[in-house]
């Protein structure tokens, strides 16, 4: 015979006091496990949605990052022309030649500052990013000090902000637009500048960054790809725009390293904590539990029951640190890159599969936490029980 559940929802009301403790102890341990899994969600989406599998990054073979690639004006004339490479409407290749520097700049929460990317690129560049939009302002203008920040430089960034003015390189240069690129990590957190200009202030007239191509359709692009790298004579090395941004998910790997462990500390201490609350409970139903076995409820009815309680209050504790998480949702932040060695911008996301995997954890805790103090209760004997205070 099974105990009623409504036996153990009572006994959680009754005590609530110590119901709402335990329930917030593991409501805050599933809230930290979740703010790590949105940060990381966010930061893996944004660089998934960076990049066309059309365009063609090229940057210096041996590079591992176009702020560490040299590359030629000379290579990019020889390139262009390439078989494959689609065009514009004026008959024109679709590529651009860019240049890629770094720029220390205070942030609101960092009167330090932090590094963001300052990207100068030909006037075929912003065509090549085709799920970026101008979300205020306007386009540079080539030839002039003129910039367009990302929406997440333009958030985080004070100076930053349209109508304002930078010092860099060789002179001031007016915020002219802010753009929007979606949840594209790339896009949203980089400043873009005429190509010519930029590298003139930086004194990189020949030798520059990268390069970047459209291919006609997927089967061009990975031809293109396998002729750039393939030739001796470039010295090249080619992959697509997107294969790019997805190897920099490596960014997140600490984070998500740092906040397991942090939550592993504290999901031992949730553990304790929910043990301690079932334990001081079976303590204090002695009699109960006595008062069960005579009315004839079996020993694995009352380890079920106990378990079940458990459960439930770990359960309570799961939806208190999903709510506690749910504001964070789309909330920007941005984070240090080890490969661009700038601050790159993105958004928590807090997703149903995330929010599950924190009930999920919950439960565990539960179950973890009140397995032995179940398994005390059941085992009490009758009569022992019923001489307990």
């Amino acid at each position: 015979m099974a105990i009623p559940l409504s036996y153990n929802i009572r006994n959680l009301v009754v005590r609530r006091t110590t119901t709402l403790m335990t329930a917030l102890g593991v409501g805050l341990t599933v809230a930290v496990l979740l703010s790590v899994l949105a940060m990381v969600e966010g930061l893996k989406m944004a660089f998934e949605s960076s990049g066309d599998p059309l365009n063609i990054l090229i940057m210096r073979k041996g590079s591992t990052a176009e702020l560490n690639s040299n590359f030629a004006r000379a290579t990019f004339q020889q390139l262009k022309f390439k078989s494959g490479i689609a065009r514009n409407d004026k008959g024109e290749p679709q590529a651009s030649l860019e240049m890629v520097q770094i720029l220390n700049l205070p942030r609101l929460d960092s009167p330090e500052g932090m590094n963001v990317t300052i990207r100068g690129l030909s006037p075929d560049g912003p065509g090549l990013r085709r799920q970026v939009k101008l979300q205020s302002g306007r386009w540079f203008q080539t030839g002039r000090r003129e910039i367009v920040v990302g929406k997440g430089i333009a958030e985080r960034f004070p100076d930053a902000q349209l109508g304002k003015r930078i010092s860099f390189a060789r002179g001031e240069w007016e915020v002219v637009g802010v753009m929007d690129g979606g949840r594209a990590a790339g896009v949203n957190s980089e400043i873009w500048a005429d190509l010519n200009q930029a590298a003139a202030d930086y004194n990189r007239s020949e030798v520059l960054s990268s390069a970047l191509v459209r291919a006609v359709d997927p089967v061009a692009a990975q031809a293109l790809i396998n002729d750039l790298n393939g030739d001796q004579k470039l010295n090249v090395k080619a992959q697509s725009e997107k294969e790019y941004f997805d190897a920099q998910t490596v960014s997140a790997a600490p984070l998500q390293a740092l906040g397991l462990f942090v939550s592993v500390i504290m999901a031992v201490g949730s553990c304790f904590a929910a043990m301690n609350t079932m334990y001081a409970a079976v303590a204090r139903r002695a009699k109960e539990i006595g008062t069960l076995r005579v009315l004839g409820f079996s020993r694995l009815s009352i380890l079920t029951s106990f378990f079940f309680e458990s459960l439930v209050l770990s359960l309570l504790g799961g939806l208190f640190g999903c709510l506690l998480v749910l504001p964070l949702n789309n909330l920007s932040t941005g984070i240090g890159s080890f490969v661009t060695f700038s601050e790159i911008s993105f958004n928590f996301s807090v997703t149903p599969v995330i929010m599950g995997i924190g009930l999920t954890f919950a439960l565990v805790l539960g179950a973890v936490g009140g397995l032995f103090p179940a398994r005390n209760a059941a085992r009490k004997e009758i009569l022992t029980a019923l001489r307990e205070v």
